[in-house]
């Protein structure tokens, strides 16, 4: 006799989960993707996709498929920053840490990839931007975060498509503290310096 309803917790079901919050990321935008719609389209309760994922922010870095989780990275930064006016140095090393380990490297490249392809904006701008980049800058204390992190997003992805995407020398073959020492006045500028009125 087959059962109906929803699926009960299997091995392939928190892949499920993930598959159908990537799909609709990528289609609605973070804001406009619901927990409960994640777990319609993986066909769950959505009391499984809290089971596998406590929040939706988890769920959202956890559907991104990268190696690490910039959120736990960053948190011990950003306890030791001693404010923002010394924070972009230490939000860069782990930043160039963690995309010069060559495990890392191939997974954060795809999702960079991912990031380029229809609906991929709605990943960045929509998902990346509020989950992750901006309770750093409200964590930081910073003035206009709103602002101010999407700059500091446009310096970092920049870093990413010329250092480790497509190799442009002499920055593809900097050492990391050569990278921090290029980058960081920029970053720091972006994070506490003077905004266009």
């Amino acid at each position: 006799m087959s059962s109906r309803g929803r699926r009960p917790g299997a091995p392939d079901t928190r892949a499920e989960i993930l598959r159908a919050a990537r799909s609709l990321f990528a289609d609605r935008g973070f804001e406009s993707t619901s927990v409960r719609a994640v777990a319609g389209e993986a066909g769950v309760d959505p009391a499984l996709v809290y089971h596998y994922f406590a929040t939706k922010d988890d769920l959202f870095v956890a559907a991104l498929e990268i190696p690490v989780d910039p959120r736990v990275l960053l948190a011990p930064v950003l306890a030791e920053a001693g404010g923002a006016e010394q924070a972009a140095e230490g939000l860069l090393r782990v930043f160039v840490s963690v995309w010069d380990d060559p495990d890392n490297r191939l997974p954060l490249l795809g999702l960079v990839r991912r990031l380029l392809e229809p609906g991929g904006e709605r990943l960045l701008r929509d998902g990346f931007l509020p989950v992750v980049l901006m309770p750093v800058g409200e964590q930081l204390g910073i003035e206009r975060p709103e602002v101010r992190m999407p700059l500091v997003a446009s310096q970092v992805l920049g870093l990413i498509l010329v250092r480790y995407l497509l190799g442009v020398e002499p920055v593809a073959s900097m050492s990391a503290e050569e990278v921090v020492a290029a980058y960081a006045p920029n970053l720091q500028r972006f994070l506490t310096g003077p905004l266009p009125s």
